[in-house]
């Protein structure tokens, strides 16, 4: 593993190993050779930069990047006048590509004033041929250009990157790779994501993410349980299993493993104290998850379940394979399971072709599930999936009015949610102090609301019996008790 490597005893004067993860390391010690020269050149270590656009998925791989730079002797910098500057990208919707064009045009001008630095994008963003092509002709000035499918190549493009004056560029359509064991730097020392697989099959008509994600690669299981095991014994007590669908993992499997079998082998780790996922696919929830989740010590009471219309008709033009019936039978059956199970969701307004009577159907399903939080969304054109060449393209005043209405019913449901736990006292996972007032500290409940108490740094990591005083929309006050 990683952690019982020794960099410095590597000899980059041999030929680079074949195999991985070993081709990596061999590249950390190289550029650990390049960051020592650097710094008698220049009397300093050089800086590094990380910033992350997107979804979970995404954080989890910027953590592996940095644990990378910082292995190859990079410091953290707190802003992007660094050495070396790298941008996680997302492609999810127009605005995360217009984000990534707007922050070069900044590091274009401290570029100019540092003749070391280097620019380097990654992530979902570089898979499309567009971009890249764009950034190629109007941002220059970028010296390295990857994708989602090679990520764990890192370390050797940023060797190839830091010996060349040219710009570098290495993007896969597609890979069935999966290497184990590099690195990872976590934000909290006490919870981690764990990616269980990678891709995505399901082909919704208006998202991008199989095209640039690529298909369903779900890890092996014993890789995954070690992986956490590890965690545990580094005194993470909450683990997030992530994957587009992760309801879906097992499936490519030489010996295939359901996710709900998969969870109760993660229930059996010593350490760990919550367990969370994301995201489900409402097609794919089965009786089997949800009595695993209704036995559970450690699942947390919280489900992320899609909606994205609550029109059987749009629905089906969406690709999303249930219909409006099949998503309340299976919310209602969840919530008799698990009566204090918070369901959050995604719903998108405007997509091509929805009427009015649409949406009303989505207002209608939002009325009876009473999702305890809702991510809203207007429905975002994506070049090469199939919406974005559909009639009926929603004009932008009338899917911002549906939005704003949805907006407020979404938002009048969560508070009355949220006032149900007021009196309650339950536990919470101290995560951080307070960005606002330093005399408090910030957690979660089981059902991943926010509360924020009075507490000291040193309860940090640790899960409180906090008593919620008051609901403030979408967080509580509460007191240690």
């Amino acid at each position: 593993m990683y952690n019982e490597t020794d960099f410095d005893n590597i000899d980059i004067a041999a030929e680079p190993p074949t195999e991985e993860p070993d081709r990596q390391f061999y590249f950390m010690a190289k550029c650990r050779v390049w960051v020592r020269e650097f710094e008698k050149k220049n009397s300093r270590r050089p800086c590094f930069f990380t910033q992350t656009f997107g979804c979970q998925m995404n954080a989890r791989d910027s953590e592996k990047l940095t644990a990378i730079l910082e292995q190859a002797g990079f410091l953290q910098a707190k802003t992007e006048e660094a050495d070396f500057v790298i941008y996680n990208t997302c492609t999810v919707r127009e605005n995360a590509n217009n984000k990534v064009y707007g922050h070069l045009g900044l590091l274009n001008a401290y570029k100019k004033k540092n003749p070391h630095m280097k620019i380097a994008l990654c992530g979902c963003m570089m898979q499309e041929p567009t971009a890249v092509s764009k950034i190629k002709q109007r941002y220059s000035f970028v010296d390295l250009i990857f994708g989602t499918h090679n990520i764990y190549k890192f370390a050797e493009l940023l060797a190839v990157s830091l010996n060349s004056d040219t710009m570098v560029v290495d993007i896969w359509e597609d890979t069935d790779r999966i290497v184990e064991e590099l690195p990872a730097k976590r934000k909290y020392r006490f919870k981690s994501g764990v990616n269980i697989m990678f891709g995505c099959n399901n082909f919704c008509s208006y998202c991008i993410v199989p095209y640039v994600r690529g298909r369903e690669r779900s890890r092996k299981p014993e890789d995954i349980i070690k992986e956490i095991r590890f965690l545990a014994s580094d005194g993470v007590k909450e683990v997030m299993l992530l994957g587009q669908n992760v309801n879906s993992y097992g499936k490519n499997l030489t010996d295939p493993l359901t996710f709900a079998e998969l969870l109760e082998k993660v229930e059996q780790i010593d350490g760990i104290e919550r367990i969370r996922f994301m995201t489900s696919h409402p097609k794919d929830l089965s009786d089997d998850l949800i009595a695993v989740m209704r036995r559970s010590k450690k699942i947390c009471n919280h489900l992320h379940l899609p909606l994205q219309s609550g029109s059987s008709r749009i629905l089906s033009m969406m690709n999303r394979r249930y219909d409006k019936e099949h998503y309340l039978n299976l919310a209602e059956k969840v919530k008799k399971a698990i009566p204090d199970l918070a369901i959050t969701t995604d719903i998108i307004v405007g997509f091509p072709g929805e009427t009015e009577e649409d949406f009303l159907e989505t207002m209608d399903v939002v009325k009876k599930v009473r999702f305890d939080s809702a991510f809203t969304f207007l429905y975002s054109k994506r070049t090469g999936t199939p919406a974005a060449s559909m009639d009926g393209q929603i004009p932008e005043q009338i899917a911002k009015e549906r939005f704003d209405r949805l907006l407020k019913e979404v938002q009048a449901i969560a508070a009355e949610q949220a006032d149900l736990l007021v009196g309650k006292t339950l536990p919470v996972l101290a995560e951080e102090i307070n960005r606002q007032d330093d005399s408090l500290l910030t957690g979660r409940l089981s059902n991943n609301s926010v509360v924020h108490f009075a507490g000291t740094k040193e309860m940090i990591g640790t899960i409180q019996n906090v008593y919620l005083k008051e609901a403030k929309g979408f967080y509580y006050i509460g007191s240690l008790q």
